[in-house]
This record gives C-alpha cells, structure tokens and sequence, in this order.
C-alpha cells in the first residue's frame, strides 16, 4: 500500500513538473524570454500557486453543505435568491458536520499541494540564474 501511494506521489509529481516546465517554455518562447528565466518563473509561479490552494484547503472547517434549498421548510419560495444573512430558521443552506474520512481527506489533499508546491519552488530556485546555489 505505501509502495502504490508512493508510485502514484511520484506520477502526480512527474507530470506536475513535466507540465509546468513544457507550459513555461511555450510562454517563454511567446514573449521572447530565455529559457532559464521562463523555467524560473513557470516553476515560482505554480509553485505558489499550489502553496496557496494547499493553504486553503487545509482551512476548510469541519462544516459542510448538506442541501442548497433556498428559504425555510413549509414556505413558498417567493424569491429564487438566497439569504444574505443567516438568520437561524431562515437560512439557505443546511449545514452538517465533516465526517473524519472528509477531514482527513482535506488535511492529505492540502499536505500534497504544500509539499509539491514546495518542490515546483525548489525547482524554480534551482533554474534561477540571479542566485547560485554553489
């Protein structure tokens, strides 16, 4: 089991990469930017990306959206918009709790997307010619 959950960390990461530098290089060649600078921005720039969405996910509460009925049981629905404040017994949407399978789910989606994140930026700060790292 840890050996397939490796192997699938290891494909994700490969085609992370691999997508990143083939998108950062087509960009690059558009505007007329050299290799090395279009590789250190491609691989800064999702890696970024990725360290915020890994920040978000991982900050879902443990609340979830059980149904987006609009407007109270038992009451015709004279306006299809939803209620701006949530006003206990009016409210739009019906809430539940994350089962611990969902909130385990979100910590490991956001642990992938910081640690690749990290990694892209590591790349990036390998390709960056401004700053040698030996």
């Amino acid at each position: 089991m840890l050996f397939s959950a490796l192997r699938r960390l290891a494909f994700i990461t490969v085609v992370a990469i691999g997508v990143t530098a083939v998108v950062s290089l087509l960009i690059g060649l558009l505007i007329g930017s050299g290799v090395d600078r279009a590789l250190t921005l491609g691989f800064y720039f999702v890696g970024s990306f990725l360290l915020i969405a890994g920040f978000f996910v991982g900050n879902r509460g443990p609340v979830r959206v059980k149904s987006e009925d609009h407007g109270p049981e038992g009451v015709a629905e004279a306006s299809a918009a939803p209620m701006i404040l949530p006003i206990p017994g009016y409210s739009a949407r019906k809430l539940r709790w994350a089962s611990l399978g969902e909130q385990h789910e979100t910590i490991n989606n956001s642990a992938i997307f910081i640690v690749l994140g990290l990694l892209l930026v590591f790349i990036g700060v390998a390709f960056d010619s401004k700053h040698s790292l030996f």
